[in-house]
C-alpha cells in the first residue's frame, strides 16, 4: 500500500487578499508545496475547482485517497456554509475515507488511534458550530428587517428615485421616434442616461 499524503488547502475570498499566513501555517504543519491547493473564491458555497481537484466530481476521481488527511488553518477557510461544510466533512471522513486536521481548532481533528472517538466529538462541534451560525444569520437579518422598518417609519425611502422627465422631453422623443434624430442625439440633448432615457420612453408608453 502506497504511503498516505498530507494535503493543504488554503483559501482567501477575494484575488486582493493574500494566503501567506496560510501557507506558512500549512508548510509549518509538514505539507508539502506539491500537495498543496489554495484558492481565491468566496466560501459561501464548494464550487470551487481546486477544492474539488481534491475530493473529486462526477467526472474527475479525487486527488485525496483513503488514509490521506486534509489540513486547513481554520475551519472557515473550508467554508463558510455550515450545512454544506457538514455534508463534505462526512464525505471526506466516510466516503473518502480521509482525514481532516483544523489547525486552530485540534477538537475537530479526526483519524488518529481513537478515530471513532474523534469523529463522534468532531461531528458534535460541527453540529454546535452549526446551530451558531444559523442563529447568527437569523439574528443578522432580523436586525436588518427592524432597521429597515424603523428607516421606512422616519420616511427614508428604499430603491433607486423616480427619474425625473426634462423640460421638453415630449418634443424629443416624438422626433426619435419618428426617425428624425437618433436615440443618442435624443439623450445628449436631454441630458439622460441610456437607461433613463428608454425608463422614460417606456413610462410615457412612446415604444
Amino acid at each position: 500500500m502506497e504511503d498516505s499524503v498530507s494535503w493543504g488547502y488554503a483559501r482567501v475570498s477575494s484575488t486582493s487578499q493574500r494566503l501567506d499566513r496560510q501557507l506558512e501555517q500549512l508548510k509549518a504543519y509538514g505539507i508539502d508545496d506539491r500537495h498543496l491547493k489554495t484558492e481565491k473564491q468566496s466560501g459561501k458555497d464548494f464550487e470551487r475547482a481546486e477544492f474539488l481537484s481534491l475530493v473529486g466530481t462526477d467526472e474527475v476521481a479525487p486527488a485525496i485517497r483513503a488514509g490521506d488527511r486534509l489540513a486547513v488553518c481554520s475551519l472557515d477557510r473550508l467554508g463558510r456554509n455550515y450545512a454544506e461544510i457538514q455534508y463534505w466533512w462526512r464525505y471526506i471522513t466516510q466516503k473518502l475515507h480521509c482525514e481532516i486536521v483544523v489547525l486552530d481548532m485540534p477538537l475537530l481533528n479526526t483519524g488518529g488511534d481513537d478515530g471513532l472517538d474523534k469523529n463522534f466529538i468532531a461531528d458534535l462541534v460541527l453540529q454546535i458550530l452549526s446551530y451558531v451560525a444559523e442563529k447568527e444569520r437569523l439574528t443578522i437579518r432580523e436586525r436588518q428587517r427592524q432597521g429597515i422598518e424603523a428607516a421606512k417609519a422616519k420616511g427614508t425611502k428604499f430603491g433607486r428615485p423616480p427619474i425625473q422627465k426634462p423640460d421638453g422631453f415630449d418634443e424629443v422623443a416624438a422626433k426619435w421616434r419618428s426617425g428624425e434624430i437618433t436615440a443618442t442625439a435624443a439623450m445628449h440633448e436631454l441630458g439622460l442616461s441610456k437607461y433613463s432615457f428608454y425608463k422614460l420612453v417606456k413610462e410615457t408608453c412612446y415604444v
